[in-house]
């Protein structure tokens, strides 16, 4: 076999931080030879690791890879680990790494094909594995301690029963096995004994099983183990144990070790026991491996991120030992300052008369976290009382409190967790836990206003059970563990999958990672947040788009233009509507004014640049199917009008055939109007993406690119942006010459943002020290147009870099290009402090500035730069003097 030090090592960075990445989702439509066949275009763009979606062994037919089913093996459906090494090493001639996204949190709960699973079902507590799940094996229901829970019938129990669907069989080797669709349930039963057919004899023999089948529907309120927020086919993994925890990493760690990986993105760190001593402990043993790691490759820095959700002013603790997060906090940051604050008043009114709804992003989040506890975590918040009740019982000081009382303090707590969780373990380290008392304090102050006094009592004991300094696997540290685990699939199922799609005043900023409630930050505060990132965190991955982004970063820089124009955009709107009155007349249960607004936006913002996509019958029939499966999921995860698990069908078919209704009328149908528009602000949202990709790739960490986004975005959430990208038209144009002029002037073809990415990622691979560890410096402006930039200065050694975007300039914007014209600018200049100029010191003096873009010069005048000349051709600029 060939090993890594048989490949050049060449143009590999020694220093292990990749330069940037690219995000590809593996899966048998896209195996380990087809991201080998891209190696050449990702090398040429400049990438310097392949970012792998996970490779373990999934379901079959898995188009995501985190439904794992085996962690020890390659996926054979991507081609197994021959597959892999032949992707790894193409990658290491091409001077490429590789960085695989690992699943430590939870497993597929599937009997066929997870062995671990199915050994637990067959021997139940008995088993080798019973203790590698999170399984509450003595559960308060009697009927349910010993055995696992098992939700997957269609229908009630015994009408399932009844109906043959349940049937036992022997398979070829003599086993005795229960059927039920795709499910293949072990079944314990003597040797030679007969199979029952009667439904009485099989339920006989089912209630003698480590596990109890039941209606899908029970889940959510019986369910006795861990989940992955409330997806009852994927259970927790206890990777607190160690035995757990080497089972399910050796083979990333015998990867490593080998040299045929890099680094590790860590999936979902929040819904470990003790996400902190985790990540210590996966950092001691990549640093343990190193020495013995092909020699080339020996003294590379392991690079390892986690996908943390943080807080507008939550901090990545420090003592993770990790390079940062996966990077959702920067594309809040980024798309924050490319919004207009200005924009707030406008789009609150238009919101609030078309939705009727004057509730904050705030109280919406508040109101998805009680529903949320109260019909969708039902079997979480149960069994936490339970514990709690028990705990309570066994000490006479707090043995009167009841059950009524600990069940309301803990959903008012609960409900006022203002972040994804807290990290208390036994603290046995002398580690700071200063930031999650506060945080904690501040919750439980705010809930106490709604509590009874003998609520209140109770809100005492669970914040003291929180912060008990118990050992991890004892009672009390357990019941610590539940508190916290609870607390991240409350946030995401509250927020992200409720709020998100009931609060819409700007779409653009219900993203992952950010607070709809915070429509913009000022220049300053990106820049404080950029300085405290190259300081504490210069290695951080730094994302715009993701595998779970809920649309794409071009969608959401199109609409960020609408904060800038919230009138226009107001005047368009009450347009839509007046043209649709009759419709909404004809079909009263269609979509109401929140589902409206939404659709409105979701449609402006995934209108194709190139409205010739539009043009036949196939591109706008494959348009409004894209639109509609974003509808009835946005529909459902709202929670107004049904949801997954009681679906409105009624409301549903009413706001299906809303859309194609839309398009009736030929030119002036309402989908030409919208496109109309969309073409309208098309230059403005163009020139939005091109300053984000630019600070994207310049800013403090490490840029990733998600598969496909190099050129335009207009992708709505998943599965829309897990499709396909069309590789072969991204590898012509990247060899498509023409210079900056002509992709300008054709700016729609999205071939400008691709050549941005490459030029400037050659430029980081020619000053790596640059980006990996100089410094961040804020450049100012002044002048007429001094709002419509943004810019900041790299220096390490020699080399200093200023950045400079164009940003608020909807009302400005060329209409058929996307810059503004130079003469536009007037006196705006860049205060870039160097020669005799006073802007703030920090940079060389003398020496002339040089785009590395476009190759223009820029004349510094004592310090001063004019934006008429940095901006001359392009709207972003990146300017070097050595």
């Amino acid at each position: 076999m060939t090993t890594p030090a048989d490949v050049n090592h060449a143009d590999l960075d020694h220093a292990g931080v990749p330069r940037a990445t690219a995000r590809l989702q593996l899966h048998a439509g896209f195996t380990f030879a087809d991201a080998a066949a891209l190696v050449p275009y990702y090398a040429g763009l400049g990438i310097s690791h392949l970012y792998l979606s996970p490779v373990t062994e999934a379901r079959p037919g898995s188009t995501h890879g985190y439904d794992v089913t085996d962690g020890t093996r390659i996926s054979a459906a991507l081609g197994g680990e021959d597959g892999f090494v032949a992707l790894a090493t193409q990658a290491r001639e091409a001077g490429l790494g590789i960085v695989l996204d690992i699943v430590p949190n939870h497993m597929a709960a599937d009997a066929t094909h997870n062995a671990w699973w199915r050994d637990v079902l067959a021997q139940g507590e008995r088993s080798a594995f019973a203790h590698y799940f999170d399984i509450d094996w003595q559960s308060p229901d009697p009927e349910l301690r010993g055995k696992v829970l098992l939700p997957i019938l269609g229908d009630p129990y015994w009408q399932t029963l009844a109906s043959g669907a349940l049937t036992a069989q022997r398979d070829g080797d003599g086993r005795a096995t229960l059927r039920y669709g795709d499910h293949d349930l072990p079944l314990a039963m003597p040797d030679g004994s007969a199979i029952p057919i009667d439904p009485q004899a099989l339920h006989a023999l089912l209630e003698g099983q480590s596990y109890r089948l039941a209606w899908w529907r029970t889940g959510a309120a019986m369910l006795n183990w861990r989940r992955f927020f409330e997806i009852t086919d994927l259970v927790g993994v206890r990777q607190e144990c160690e035995d757990v925890f080497e089972a399910t990493h050796a083979l990333p760690f015998r990867l490593y070790r080998e040299g045929w990986i890099d680094g590790l993105r860590i999936d979902h760190v929040d819904g470990l026991a003790d996400p902190a001593g985790y990540c210590r402990r996966v950092r001691a043993r990549l640093d343990a491996l190193r020495p013995g790691r092909p020699a080339a490759l020996a003294l590379a820095h392991p690079w390892l991120v986690v996908e943390k959700i943080l807080g507008e002013h939550e901090p990545l603790p420090c003592d993770w030992q990790v390079d940062g997060t996966t990077g959702y906090d920067f594309m809040d940051e980024v798309g924050a300052v490319l919004h207009d604050l200005h924009g707030a008043a406008g789009l609150n009114m238009l919101w609030l008369q078309i939705s009727g709804d004057d509730r904050t992003f705030a109280e919406q989040v508040h109101a998805g976290r009680h529903r949320v506890l109260a019909r969708h975590l039902v079997t979480e918040v149960e069994s936490l009382c339970a514990r709690l009740l028990a705990r309570a019982r066994g000490d006479v000081a707090t043995r009167d409190l009841s059950p009524h009382a600990l069940h309301h303090a803990l959903t008012a707590f609960m409900t006022a967790i203002p972040v994804y969780r807290c990290y208390y373990v036994a603290d046995d380290d002398g580690r700071d836990r200063t930031s999650d008392d506060d945080m904690v304090s501040a919750a439980a102050d705010a809930a106490r206003h709604h509590l009874a006094p003998d609520e209140s009592a109770a809100l005492d004991f669970i914040v003291a059970a929180l912060r008990a300094d118990s050992p991890l696997d004892s009672p009390d540290g357990q019941l610590r563990t539940r508190l916290q685990q609870l607390m991240p699939a409350l946030a995401a199922k509250s927020t992200e999958d409720t709020a998100f799609y009931r609060y819409g005043r700007l779409l653009s900023r219900n993203e992952v990672g950010s607070d709809p409630g915070t429509l913009a930050i000022a220049a300053e505060r990106f820049h404080e947040r950029m300085q405290a990132r190259a300081d504490a965190w210069p290695h951080a991955m730094l994302a715009v788009s993701t595998h779970d982004h809920k649309r794409g970063e071009d969608a959401r820089m199109r609409l960020a233009a609408l904060s800038e124009l919230p009138e226009a955009w107001a005047e368009a709107v009450a347009g839509w509507e007046a043209h649709l009155a009759p419709l909404l007349v004809a079909s009263p249960r269609g979509p109401d004014g929140i589902d409206r607004l939404m659709l409105y936006q979701t449609l402006v913002g995934a209108w194709p640049a190139d409205p010739r996509a539009l043009e036949s019958e196939e591109g706008q029939r494959a348009f409004v199917d894209r639109i509609l499966a974003w509808q009835r999921k946005a529909i459902r995860e709202a929670k107004r009008h049904g949801s997954w698990t009681h679906p409105d069908t009624e409301y549903e078919n009413a706001c299906e055939a809303f859309v194609p209704a839309m398009a009736i009328g030929g030119t002036d149908s309402m989908l030409e109007r919208v496109g109309a528009f969309a073409s309208r602000i098309g230059t403005a949202a163009a020139l939005n993406s091109l300053a984000q990709t630019l600070l994207q790739l310049t800013a403090p960490g490490v840029p990733d690119r998600y598969q496909g986004n190099e050129t335009w975005d207009f992708s709505l959430v998943d599965p829309d942006n897990r499709r396909a990208p069309d590789y072969a038209r991204l590898q012509a144009q990247l060899e498509c010459r023409g210079g900056w002029s002509h992709w300008l002037a054709h700016w729609r073809d999205g071939r400008i943002k691709q050549q941005l990415i490459r030029s400037v990622l050659a430029f980081r691979r020619e000053n790596p020290a640059l980006f990996a560890q100089g410094g961040y410096r804020p450049v100012s402006a002044s002048g007429e147009l001094a709002g419509c930039v943004l810019a900041f200065a790299r220096q390490c050694g020699g080399v200093e870099a200023v950045v400079a975007v164009t940003r608020l300039a909807a009302r400005h914007v060329d209409p058929a290009q996307p810059r503004i014209p130079p003469h536009c600018w007037h006196d705006t200049g860049l205060h870039t402090g160097d020669g005799n100029g006073d802007g703030g010191g920090g940079g060389n003096s003398g020496g002339g500035w040089t785009d590395i873009l476009t190759g223009h010069a820029v004349t510094s005048h004592a310090g001063w730069l004019r934006a008429k000349d940095v901006f001359a051709t392009l709207p972003v600029a990146l300017l070097v003097r050595r």
